[in-house]
């Protein structure tokens, strides 16, 4: 019966790197410092105004392309043609507006052209006189790198977020459990449990391989009509196979044995050869997963008044095919059950085996609430941060 451990609250590790309040923080504070980045950007592009920034960005851009590909041809006693086509160009792209930002810019550096011959130096001097602008490229490129590590960083404390909400739900029910007595005695109420659920695995095990398969279909019959017992019953043309056959009086190991069998082998064992195969081979995984698991106790244990009525269920069930022994042990765990100090075994129990190494140690310390608090705390902030950096 038992059903695996109580899941309410599994407790992230928290050792250091995987600290969800501390990541959720400092994704907070990164996200707050890329906001603050972005709108001291758009602040300065904004005094300029956007189309004003854009179009000197632009200018600067054409003249640059134009000086590349004019240089070559345009200079020294070179191409007459290409000489004019340059000048005609390079002047339309410098022929800014005069409110354009660094417009002085574009016009120094028509100036530093303006010959009637052309040098390799006289194209420097104009690229020379175009840096002013360039800070305006620059800027808009400034602009695209903080949007996208604005939107990079808002994502991180979103998904950081996430991960501390969880956490906070954990921390909450570590807080709750820290009524339990961590320093309780757990062997006391582990160790005969353990005892007996080897032990009741260790009989059913040979009582599959002795017992026949009549005996145990009964047996598993009854285990079912018990309400605290969950076993998987016979399918039913496997169960009229063993009543109605001889072979029913060999042990289900046997018959899984027999079932691997050739023919020609089969017929020295049993009366119809196909009938067992049918019944039996078809029903291979059954068989085989039968185990003493469903007769175990559950760890963490139930309640008491639960465990001792399922052990007073469980008694004469077991008995059938355990010894003494391992009866006397369970009806120990009976008596504990009903004991004063088992809930507080118990409750020990359930806290030890739903938590973490990490979280235990918060309930040892005494500071559960604190970091709860701590998380909740952190999450406000996180909340306040995401609002106060959205942008349409």
């Amino acid at each position: 019966m038992a059903e695996g451990t109580v899941g309410a609250a599994s407790g992230a590790a928290e050792s250091e790197g995987d600290d969800p309040v501390a990541e959720a923080g400092e994704a907070a504070a990164r996200l707050r410092e890329r906001y603050d980045e972005l709108r001291r950007i758009e602040s300065r592009i904004d005094g300029y105004g956007r189309d004003r920034v854009e179009g000197a960005a632009d200018a600067y851009r054409n003249a640059h392309r134009i000086l590349d590909r004019f240089e070559e041809d345009a200079v020294g006693s070179g191409d007459f043609e290409s000489y004019v086509r340059f000048r005609g160009e390079f002047g339309d792209a410098v022929d800014v507006d005069d409110d354009l930002p660094a417009a002085d810019a574009f016009e120094a550096a028509d100036e530093a052209v303006d010959k009637r011959r052309l040098s390799a130096e006289d194209f420097a001097a104009a690229r020379e006189a175009l840096e002013p602008a360039g800070e305006f490229v620059d800027l808009l490129e400034a602009y695209d790198d903080a949007v996208d590590d604005y939107r990079a960083s808002r994502k991180a404390a979103r998904e950081a977020r996430k991960r501390l909400d969880a956490r906070v739900d954990e921390l909450r029910e570590v807080a709750e459990m820290a009524d339990a007595d961590l320093d309780a005695d757990l062997d006391r109420l582990r160790g005969p449990i353990d005892e007996y659920d080897d032990a009741v695995r260790e009989a059913f095990r040979e009582f599959f391989k002795s017992a026949s398969a009549r005996e145990v279909f009964d047996f598993l019959d009854r285990a079912d009509s018990t309400p605290f017992v969950d076993v998987d019953v016979p399918p039913t043309d496997l169960a009229e196979y063993v009543e109605t056959h001889a072979a029913g009086e060999e042990p289900p190991a046997t018959l899984l044995e027999y079932a691997d069998y050739t023919n020609s082998k089969l017929e020295h064992y049993v009366d119809d050869p196909g009938a067992l195969r049918t019944a039996v081979a078809v029903h291979r995984t059954y068989l085989e997963r039968l185990d003493g698991e469903p007769l175990t106790l559950d760890w963490p244990p139930k309640p008491g008044d639960e465990l001792a009525y399922e052990i007073d269920e469980l008694v004469p069930l077991v008995g059938r095919i355990a010894d003494d022994e391992a009866v006397a042990t369970l009806r120990s765990v009976r008596e504990l059950a009903r004991s004063d100090e088992y809930e507080r075994l118990r409750r020990a129990a359930e806290v030890r085996d739903a938590l973490d190494s990490d979280d235990l140690a918060l309930i040892e310390r005494g500071e559960a609430d604190e970091r709860l608090a701590e998380a909740e705390r952190t999450l406000s902030t996180v909340d306040d941060v995401l609002a106060e950096t959205e942008r349409e």
